[in-house]
Order: structure tokens, then sequence, then C-alpha cells
């Protein structure tokens, strides 16, 4: 299904949309199901040192580079942000970000709230964030250990960092829970819908404006 674009009269600013939540919560669901329908939305590929697990590829899942590597990375201001999340470093590449913005694509971001406050600081207007809860700490770790992936360890880690995300909340534009994961993403395709439409974005607006009261001038 395409986006629920119209057809435009002026240019509009790209949004940079980042969607965060506890590891368990839903955004990778969402982020997936948001890419399936929505032909104007490109993924955002970060890059990493931690190593590739199994199924991911190289340049579609991460971009997977050693720590000298995303170190000079860091120093050439190739990253728009960038952090550190359970002992590995992830950096969003600025040049794949421009390029999408440039041609008249959205650009969805699955990062923590660290890089939402770094690329809010450097993009301001242009970034839309939504912080997705779980129904309840409870779920949470129910699904954590459904997905039978991780380790007594990893799984109390994940846990621990829940607790921290969750305290960042107020740093979003919107908040949702996640209890029926359905509603969840069309209330998170909604908040998309409606901000492309925001009148700060449409670059184009003076100029369309100025144009109909001339027209309509010229018809008094």
């Amino acid at each position: 299904m395409a986006s629920p674009a119209h057809p435009d009269h002026f240019r509009r600013r790209g949004i940079l949309f980042v969607v965060s939540s506890p590891s368990g919560a839903g955004k990778s669901t969402i982020s997936r199901k948001l890419l399936e329908n929505d032909d104007g939305l490109t993924m955002s590929v970060s890059a990493t040192t931690r190593s590739p697990r199994p199924g991911e590829v190289d340049g579609k899942d991460y971009h997977f580079v050693d720590l000298s590597r995303f170190k000079d990375m860091v120093a050439n201001h190739d990253f728009l942000e960038w952090a550190h999340v359970f002992g590995n470093r992830y950096g969003t590449p600025r040049a794949a970000v421009e390029e999408a913005l440039a041609a008249g694509r959205d650009v969805l971001f699955d990062i923590d709230w660290q890089g939402a406050q770094q690329l809010y600081q450097r993009a301001g207007g242009d970034v839309v964030r939504v912080f997705i809860f779980p129904p309840s700490m409870t779920e949470l770790e129910r699904r954590l250990r459904h997905r039978a992936t991780d380790s007594e360890e990893v799984i109390q880690g994940r846990m621990s960092r829940a607790t921290a995300e969750i305290s960042h909340w107020d740093g979003y534009d919107y908040v949702l829970v996640n209890d029926d994961v359905e509603r969840c993403y069309a209330d998170v395709a909604t908040i998309l819908a409606a901000e492309r439409l925001k009148r700060s974005r449409q670059t184009g607006l003076i100029g369309f404006v100025r144009k109909l009261i001339t027209e309509g001038s010229g018809e008094g």
C-alpha cells in the first residue's frame, strides 16, 4: 500500500521519524509494518561495533564496523547521532539520511533516547519522536522470555535498561502504550500522516498563498 500522501501543491521538508521503546515493547514490529505499508518511508541503517547475529546482513540490518573505524567516523562528524548501548556503539550515518531526504523520502529511526536527543539537537523541527511503553513490566519480561533468544543474564540486563529508558519518556513528542500491536501501529501511522501535513513543513506555502490571493484579487 502506498503512503497516504496527497498531490502536493508545494514542497514539504522531510521528516526524521523516531520510534523508541524498551527491548520487547514492540518498536521493531511496528517499524517493520510502517515500512511495509508506506513507500514514502525509508529505514535509517545504523553503524555498530557489535558482531552480526545469525541471519543479519551487513548494509541491510546494520553497517558492521570495528571500533577503530567507528571512532574515525565520530571524529569526521559522519554521524547524526551515536551512543553506547549494551557495551557496543551505534550511530546513524549522516550521508545516507541526507540522501534519502533529498530524494523526498521520510526517514525512520529505531534508536534509543540518547540518539533521539542528539538527533533533535541537530535537526530540531524536522524530528518527530514517538515512545512506546509496554502495558506493564511483567508483560515486558514475559515477551522477552517468550522470544527465547537471550540468556537469563541478558534478559535481566534488558529489564534493568528498560527502567532507565522509560524514565526518559518526557523527551518525546508522543507516547503510546502497546497493549495491542495493531492498534498501536495504527496510532503511529496516524501520527506520521498528521506530521506530514503540518503547516511548518510546507516549504512552498507562502508562495502558494500569494498566488491564490493574487488570483482572487484579479477576479475581483
